[in-house]
């Protein structure tokens, strides 16, 4: 039977490095990986990152409509005690407030 391990963080790119480690490090399906806003708001977490700041030249400014309004949420199905420490090293490899 699955567990599912859950944690937020503060960036959208946090979230997405979480689960590119999990995918391309620890070979597991990204359907078995769900991302999303921690609460009902869109959001990209606590503070803008990545795309959503703005970069080196020659680059267009920081974005002014960014929806900072809560953490991202991840959660991932693991199916066995290798996976689930392998999420939680990940988990706190990229900030996991908790989890």
């Amino acid at each position: 039977m699955a567990n599912l391990v859950a944690s937020t963080f503060a960036t959208r790119r946090d979230a997405e490095l979480v689960v590119e480690r999990l995918v391309q490090t620890h070979g597991m399906e990204r359907e078995a990986i769900q991302v999303a806003p921690e609460g009902e708001v869109n959001t990209v977490g606590d503070r803008p990152s990545g795309g959503d700041v703005e970069g080196g030249s020659p680059s267009v400014g920081s974005r002014s409509d960014v929806p900072v309004a809560g953490r991202v949420k991840v959660v991932v199905s693991a199916e066995t005690d290798d996976e689930e420490q392998a999420i939680r090293a990940a988990f706190v490899e990229f900030g996991a407030k908790d989890g």
